[in-house]
């Protein structure tokens, strides 16, 4: 057995847990947020047995595609006096980070 832990954009989670259910997938879902960017995301934990592992890796990259979306990123800390002009930057939004551990033991009560 193997934990999938995926840490996708808030956008696409909706659509991520719809399309693992659809597939028969159970998963948990907790928010969390980007450093640079605070850029909220979701972290997906769904545990699959061996031989499911790329039909469910294979949900995950078709849910969660790459796209680039311009920010403007927090202001510095700044001096009295000293202003700032803000520039948004191109940041590639989407996409997942995945991680596979394996199970030593699970148990559902």
């Amino acid at each position: 057995m193997k934990l999938i832990i995926a840490v996708v954009n808030s956008d696409d989670s909706r659509n991520l847990l719809d399309r693992l259910g659809r597939q028969g997938f159970s998963a948990t879902v907790t928010t969390s947020a980007g450093g640079f960017l605070h850029v909220s995301n979701s972290t997906i934990f769904c545990g699959v047995d061996d031989d499911d592992l790329a039909d469910a890796l294979t949900v995950i990259r078709e849910s969660c595609t790459s796209r680039i979306q311009y920010v403007t990123p927090l202001p510095p800390v700044m001096e009295p006096g000293e202003m700032h002009i803000p520039t948004p930057i191109e940041k590639h939004m989407g996409g997942a980070t995945i991680f596979v551990v394996d199970v030593a033991h699970f148990e559902k009560v």
